[in-house]
């Protein structure tokens, strides 16, 4: 058996369950963004020295596979769609409050490519938020998605820019947009 089957040679794809798509359908590009992100994740976890850093990415990627099988389960498909509970929610957003908690860290924006880590996780994490835009696009194109899924991608953008803050403080680089700047910015830092 190989894995060159010549089925999407004519531009057609089968979604989970065999069902049959075009590969510019817009539930194909959101799984495909999110198989994207999940691919940016693991080149920055692959250069990333922070063991804790690292992990926390892996368990991501994990779930960006039930995220994406998700997507690519249309209602009529034989087989039943991958869960992603409320509990992947909540543990980002714990994550986020912990790591919010490090002194510094909201300080200003930050501006890309301070250190190789951080730059690598800047990628994912702009990769994050195109994967939210097209899931987004075609929700409201009448696909449907599990009401957890954009408040995952959400949160998870900010958990993103979150790792690459933590680990330019742990090197000690000075990324900060205005580095001249006291105060706090007023702007969301993570888009």
């Amino acid at each position: 058996m190989s894995i060159a089957t010549k089925g999407g040679d004519s531009g057609q794809t089968s979604l989970v369950g065999g069902i049959r798509t075009s590969k510019a359908d817009l539930c194909v590009e959101a799984y495909g963004t999110i198989d994207e992100l999940n691919s940016s994740l693991g080149f920055a976890r692959s250069i990333c020295q922070d063991k804790q850093i690292a992990a926390w990415t892996e368990e991501i990627q994990r779930t960006l596979f039930r995220v994406g099988s998700a997507l690519a389960t249309p209602p009529e498909s034989r087989k039943p769609a991958s869960v992603l509970a409320t509990e992947d929610i909540d543990k980002l957003t714990d994550l986020v409050h912990k790591l919010e908690a490090t002194e510094g860290v909201l300080s200003d924006w930050s501006l890309p490519g301070a250190y190789t880590e951080s730059a690598a996780y800047e990628v994912a994490r702009t990769v994050c938020r195109r994967a939210e835009r097209a899931t987004v696009r075609f929700a409201e194109a009448g696909g449907t998605l599990q009401e957890t899924i954009l408040p995952y991608l959400n949160r998870l953008s900010d958990v993103i820019w979150l790792f690459g803050r933590i680990l330019e403080i742990n090197a000690g680089v000075e990324s900060r947009l205005r580095p001249d700047s006291k105060t706090e910015n007023r702007w969301s830092k993570a888009w």
